[in-house]
């Protein structure tokens, strides 16, 4: 079906067979009200044990049991009152219920946050001793494995407390920087494609960029970064306070270094992070010969930074209803088996899925559901191939959840955001591969050859350029270095030199680029989208060639949720992140993509 009107519906005049059910998790308020006051009355038995978990391994295994139950039930009553709210904020009833739901799950979290740190104070020899005689604590083997990793790490209680009265003030350089850039930055006003003044914005300025005008590419551009560009002390003084809360932080917990305490939680090896970026930048080759063709495509005599956004070829408008799609996807995924199709229908079949725009519906996408709920998506369809593409990728995080909780106990039912996506990018792949075999139009396979293209550049090469200036900032605070407005420019300057190559003319105001990306102050996060689309690569290439013994790796890994480790999960689906094979069979692929577009276009 397709739904095509001026006019954006309201919620209740939406069609019940577009809207997710939520009846599943609640049939009404009253329901969920009677469960809020049976999870409290649940967490407070929960935090009576405090101070009691070393009495015997019966014990713990209770209370743990005890505690995860109330936390999954936790979650269910706040996917409820989230997505309520999520489908339609102008009802008063989903707002209330999303408020509350919010304020209760992080004062009864914290009734129970005693467990861990508790746990760590019994001896480890006396806790192996307590998994091998119990057997309702074998189920925890690993959760104390993890657990026991962080012991070198964790300080006394007295520290531990000052520590965490502390994080009130160490979140405090990113809440600068976002209440600098969300809220007092003012943008001036370009004039668009149209001939109107339009006042400049971060949404507006990603569009703008995306722009078949190459003077309002431009006009955004300089009129974006200038803005930025009278704050840049305030900026690097802010950034660099932040950097340097993570260095001490590792410090404080005898880690080696910043990178260190930001992978070691996770199991994840140095060695990824430092294989990514040599491999990455062995392979800059490409890029800057990727920037040499997108030159030519665009009959441009200077390639610049605001042109690389802007479609280099012209780009079909392909219609695609969602009926259409939802019939797409179960063609495209085929090739992961009757399990996983099985799965698709019951997305489909069950209203998992809020498909169309409301009013007061949150814009976006994603996929949410807890633990004992459906894996729910939320959209704003609106029949384009963009969204088509957007349907098959929260369909895989959607995917990757049910396998993970229907074969994983709760402790286990979820999977870090090392491994986060790589089912919804793998998903992508397929259907480019289904398209690409199934729709004899050699405009649209022009189109997804460059999409191809683009998504390793944009999740690859660029989230790589990112990881290195976040490792480089971090190695030169732990040195005693200070982060600088004139070196942080300069080296970032340099550094986006190197990996675009002499086919980009730089523009003085990318020096600026820096100030306005959010992750860097997460610590160590940007890695992971270039891992994570290396390894979906990797996936998608063995079960192509492979057929049913890569498929049934794969599903093992969905649903291994988080029971092992993530370089151990992804090693069992038969990518061994812990080498650079995979990013370099990545940029392999982009060598091969960069090829079929100069055969296709004769660039």
């Amino acid at each position: 079906m397709s739904i095509d009107t001026h006019k954006v519906p309201t919620r209740s005049e939406a069609i019940t067979e577009y809207t997710w059910d939520l009846s599943i998790v609640f049939g009404d308020v009253e329901t969920w009200e009677r469960e809020l006051a049976a999870i409290e009355e649940l967490a407070r038995k929960v935090a009576s044990f405090q101070g009691s978990l070393g009495q015997s391994g019966e014990h713990l295994a209770e209370v743990l049991q005890l505690r995860d139950e109330a936390a999954q039930r936790i979650y269910a009553l706040y996917v409820y009152a989230m997505h309520r709210k999520d489908s339609d904020a102008t009802d008063p009833v989903g707002q209330a219920l999303q408020e509350r739901a919010g304020s209760f799950a992080a004062r009864v979290m914290a009734s129970m946050a005693y467990v861990e740190p508790e746990i760590l104070t019994i001896p480890e020899e006396v806790l192996a001793g307590w998994v091998a005689e119990t057997e309702t604590l074998k189920m925890y083997a690993y959760e104390f494995e993890k657990l026991n990793r962080q012991r070198a790490h964790i300080r006394s209680a007295e520290v531990e407390g000052v520590l965490a009265q502390f994080s009130d003030v160490t979140r405090a350089p990113y809440e600068v920087f976002e209440m600098l850039s969300d809220s007092d930055l003012t943008f001036p006003s370009i004039t668009d494609e149209n001939g109107a003044t339009v006042q400049l914005s971060h949404a507006r300025y990603g569009r703008f960029l995306e722009s078949n005008h190459r003077q309002v590419r431009h006009d955004a551009f300089k009129s974006y970064y200038g803005a930025y560009r009278p704050f840049r002390n305030t900026m690097a003084t802010t950034l660099g306070a932040s950097i340097r809360t993570h260095v001490l932080d590792a410090r404080i917990r005898n880690y080696s270094s910043a990178l260190a305490s930001a992978l070691d939680p996770n199991e994840i090896p140095l060695e990824v992070y430092h294989n990514l970026l040599a491999t990455v930048e062995a392979n800059l080759g490409l890029n800057h010969r990727y920037m040499e063709i997108r030159k030519r495509l665009m009959g441009l005599d200077e390639l610049r930074i605001y042109d690389l956004y802007a479609q280099p070829v012209p780009t079909p408008e392909l219609i695609v209803p969602y009926d259409e799609a939802r019939e797409m996807m179960l063609a495209a995924f085929a090739p992961l088996g009757d399990e996983y199709a099985a799965a698709l229908q019951k997305a489909f079949g069950s209203r998992w899925i809020d498909v169309y725009e409301n009013v007061g519906k949150r814009s976006g996408a994603y996929s949410g559901g807890s633990y004992s709920t459906p894996p729910y998506v939320l959209l704003n369809y609106q029949d384009r191939l963009n969204d088509a593409f957007t349907l098959a990728h929260e369909l895989g995080h959607s995917m990757h959840s049910f396998f993970s909780r229907r074969n994983q106990p709760f402790v286990y039912g979820g999977y870090t955001i090392f491994v986060a996506e790589v089912a919804s990018t793998l998903n992508e792949a397929l259907l480019t591969d289904y398209l690409l075999k199934h729709r004899d139009d050699e405009q649209l396979r022009r189109m997804l050859l460059v999409q191809q293209i683009e998504d390793i550049r944009r999740t690859i090469i660029r989230q790589t350029m990112f990881a290195s200036f976040e490792l480089d900032m971090h190695t030169r605070v732990e040195a005693g270095e200070p982060l600088t407005s004139d070196g942080l420019s300069k080296r970032y300057y340099d550094l986006v030199a190197r990996y675009h190559g002499p086919a980009v003319t730089l523009d003085d105001e990318i020096a600026f680029e820096w100030m306005r990306i959010p992750h860097f102050y997460y610590k160590f996060y940007v890695y992971q989208y270039a891992t994570g689309l290396s390894a979906a690569l990797a996936l998608s290439r063995q079960l192509m060639s492979e057929g049913a013994p890569a498929v049934e790796r794969y599903l093992g890994f969905l649903r291994g949720g988080s029971s092992r480790s993530p370089i151990e999960l992804l090693r069992g689906a038969g990518v061994d992140m812990a080498t650079p094979a995979p990013v370099q069979a990545a940029m392999e692929t982009f060598g091969l993509l960069l090829e079929q577009l100069e055969q296709m276009d004769g660039a």
